[in-house]
């Protein structure tokens, strides 16, 4: 049940839309609805996937960020350069917790900065020795790496620097894979192309002249997790206590062996659609491997995910899904005894990436909250199309919100807690309103699984009924 009406919703639309000049104004009219369960696509009521308006504040990031930051940067055992200025790289390798195991700087080198640090000479004369200069440094520095990526940022495409040749030279020098990837942060109108040229250049640069083998009949890699907190290890868990042999993590953890090894798996189990469907279905294409997306989050989902995935498989599988939520079913009741009656009933509104705008919505209902409005950064509309059925008919729909917008919705629909990026979080925290920041969990986690959900249940209590929110006044309660 929406905290408005349709009829509402719409006219809060309308509302917000009037302060836009005509040609705005029909633009951004595509990028608000009301959702409608009647409806089966999402196209016939909100447009995504299109460039941001400009002269607006809006949260997404570029494709370079979506592709360093996301896909290749967890792969913990490989150098990731960030052929650029080094600010770019700065920010994709602070604005995550992609958690891993291994020896900084000896063989995992995921909270490391690497970058060429182009300078305004470079610009005019061009990066390429400078490149091929920094790999040769970092094989000298860091010989255990088993391999460099290289992630351009702008100036890279802007001047016409040629990384794949000296990809190839470099490679051939140090006899290590060095894969060039073209994820310039003007390409495309947000983080997604960078998440689909990623996947693309791991289909080119190494999954090429890998052949489908043999298999052990219950290997299965997890695909579009990132180890946020320790997503992953939860998944994981759950995954091998029902049987499976998990042989392969993209990308949080993961290896470049771990990606190499993905060919020869029985199905591969996709968490983030958006990041890594693209990977998925060229595996399905060329080796026939099945495709599967889950979701970990909140017990509900968790029970339907097991049995789904179970359902591939064979009655040993079968009962070890089983056997795993009725292990786990005893820790869920403690969960719900305990903080259902401090969340029922609270008020939701989600404004993140990836996977969450939708996947989090069980985890929420199973503590008795409602989402009363949901909207991605960087969807597309396949991810709209699955998260129609997700929410409440007339829950207030928004894609690539802007702030005004956001802050008008949220000043009409008063929720409990805010859900959404870093961006967002400081300002709604001034105005009095709870928040959660859904991109890394806030630094708490993991959220994945039976153990996050635990975490999950208690931060959000920690955050709703947190006593420091009667010291502040959201501006509608504040007099003339």
């Amino acid at each position: 049940m929406s905290a408005l009406t349709r009829a509402e919703a719409e006219g809060l639309i309308q509302e917000v839309l009037e302060v836009y000049p005509e040609a705005a104004k029909q633009d951004r009219a595509r990028h608000l609805a009301v959702n409608d369960h009647a409806l089966e696509r999402s196209k016939k009521c909100i447009t995504a996937n299109r460039k941001s308006l400009p002269g607006v504040m809006t949260a997404r990031g570029c494709a370079y960020a979506g592709s360093k930051g996301v896909v290749w940067g967890p792969i913990k055992d490989m150098i990731h350069v960030s052929h650029g200025p080094v600010g770019c790289g700065q920010y994709s390798r602070a604005g995550r917790r992609n958690y891993y195991v291994g020896f900084t700087g000896v063989n995992t080198f995921g909270t490391m900065n690497f970058t060429s640090d182009f300078q305004e000479k470079d610009v005019v004369f061009g990066g390429d020795k400078k490149l091929a200069k920094v790999l040769a440094e970092i094989e000298a520095l860091f010989p255990v790496n088993k391999g460099i990526s290289v992630q351009s940022e702008c100036p890279i495409g802007l001047i016409g620097d040629d990384i794949e040749a000296v990809a190839r030279k470099s490679s051939a020098e140090i006899g290590k894979p060095v894969i060039p990837v073209r994820c310039e942060g003007f390409r495309g109108v947000s983080q997604s192309l960078g998440h689909h040229i990623a996947n693309d250049s791991i289909r080119d640069w190494v999954l090429e002249g890998v052949t489908r083998g043999e298999s052990g009949p219950y290997d299965v890699a997890i695909i579009g997790d990132y180890n946020i907190g320790g997503d992953a290890w939860s998944s994981r868990i759950l995954l091998e206590e029902m049987g499976l042999n998990v042989v392969a993590q993209w990308s949080g953890d993961g290896t470049l062996a771990e990606l190499k090894r993905t060919p020869q798996v029985r199905m591969n189990l996709l968490h983030c659609y958006r990041s890594m469907n693209y990977i998925s279905r060229h595996m399905e294409t060329k080796y026939g491997i099945p495709w599967l997306e889950y979701n970990f989050f909140g017990p509900t989902k968790i029970a339907e995910s097991l049995r789904q995935i179970a359902s591939h498989f064979d009655d040993h599988i079968k009962e070890g899904a089983e056997r795993v939520i009725a292990r786990y079913q005893p820790l869920v009741d403690a969960i719900n005894d305990k903080y259902r009656p401090r969340l029922n009933g609270k008020r939701v509104m989600l404004y993140v990436g990836g996977l969450r705008p939708r996947h989090v919505v069980g985890a929420y209902e199973d503590l008795g909250m409602e989402v009363v409005g949901a909207g991605y950064e960087f969807g597309h509309n396949d991810d709209y199309d699955r998260t129609l059925k997700e929410l409440g008919d007339a829950t207030l729909l928004y894609d690539d919100v802007t702030g005004y917008e956001m802050e008008k919705f949220v000043e009409r629909i008063r929720p409990d807690l805010i859900g959404a990026g870093i961006k967002e979080k400081y300002g709604f925290q001034k105005m009095g309103i709870p928040f959660r920041q859904m991109h890394s969990w806030d630094y708490s986690g993991p959220y994945h699984g039976y153990d996050g959900y635990a975490i999950f249940a208690r931060d959000m209590d920690m955050t709703v009924n947190n006593p420091c929110w009667q010291k502040l006044r959201a501006p509608w309660k504040k007099g003339a």
